[in-house]
């Protein structure tokens, strides 16, 4: 008697509350690597959209991406080094909008983001104490998208 195995779908689809359909990459799908990298590699027209995003958010002197973000594909989860997958620096930052745009990239990425949220005295300060935190996410592998700092 044979074994019934259920079929290894890439991607599913996922009810939401919002009218709009949501899809998921399936983590089992044999070429889930592969594919994800090619969905998260971002083209410049994303990259832009991405920005002119975060720039809604308030006054952003500093935006950096890495870890999920920078993946190669060779894991599951991105960057294993990176302590955050966006680090945002700026002033007068919209809570509401913070929360409703990182609930709208996790569903674009299909993971939690990691992020960090600083005002720039606490930057300044913290680049100039060399913080651990501030010193590693410049140190690895990552992408800054606004800079408007000169770092």
């Amino acid at each position: 008697m044979k074994k019934k195995t259920k079929k290894k779908n890439a991607v599913r689809r996922v009810k939401t509350r919002s009218t709009s359909e949501r899809f998921v990459l399936n983590p089992n799908y044999e070429f889930y690597n592969e594919l994800r990298s090619l969905v998260l590699k971002a083209s410049p027209a994303e990259k832009d959209k991405l920005i002119k995003r975060i720039s809604n958010l308030g006054r952003i002197r500093l935006a950096i991406i890495s870890g999920i973000f920078l993946s190669t594909g060779d894991d599951n989860s991105g960057n294993g080094n990176s302590v955050a997958d966006l680090f945002i620096v700026g002033d007068d930052i919209n809570r509401k909008r913070l929360r409703t745009f990182l609930a709208s990239l996790e569903a674009e990425v299909g993971r939690e983001v990691r992020f960090s949220l600083m005002d720039k005295e606490e930057f300044e300060y913290r680049f100039g104490m060399f913080d651990r935190f501030v010193r590693v996410m410049l140190e690895n592998p990552h992408e800054k998208i606004i800079n408007r700092l000169g770092i």
